[in-house]
């Protein structure tokens, strides 16, 4: 065989195998969010990463923000899975920043994820919580084209 078929097959394979790979950590998400919110309310928080491993939080939090359950998941592969996180359970949400002693302990990625669940908590909580829709690339690309293009008629300006 030709080694074009062989690679194509070769990408096709890899493909369909990040596909089940990553329908299963979707199944596996849906389940850990189902259980724990069968505890309470679930305050989300991520961390995405681009070349750095990606970062979820789930807290099963009461009425109060205390926390019932806490589990993580953090990984650069679709094999990643979440972990409980026993030493969470029974502290107060308010209090989860980067002050908290056990926060301090975590790492820089997990602490971000543990900060955007707070807050989203707080926001939620006081009733001004609106989902931030990311930009699109092409709109970034757009975006990063007007501000060069701002930044060449300034500095022609400032020539003339």
């Amino acid at each position: 065989m030709n080694f074009v078929y062989i690679f194509g097959i070769f990408a096709l394979a890899a493909f369909f195998l990040q596909a089940i790979l990553g329908f299963q950590q979707i199944k596996h998400f849906n389940h850990a969010y189902q259980t724990l919110r069968k505890k309470g309310k679930v305050a989300i928080g991520r961390r995405s990463g681009k070349f750095k491993a990606g970062t979820l939080v789930l807290f099963a939090v009461t009425d109060g923000g205390q926390i019932l359950d806490a589990r993580k998941m953090q990984g650069v592969t679709v094999l990643a899975k979440f972990h409980s996180m026993p030493k969470y359970v029974g502290e107060d949400i308010h209090y989860l920043d980067t002050y908290n002693p056990l926060v301090r302990k975590e790492n820089k990625l997990l602490q971000q994820a543990m900060e955007n669940a707070r807050e989203v908590f707080l926001r939620v909580e006081v009733g001004n919580y609106q989902e931030e829709k990311p930009m699109s690339p092409i709109g970034a690309a757009a975006n990063q084209l007007q501000l060069w293009k701002n930044q060449i008629k300034m500095k022609l300006k400032g020539s003339v």
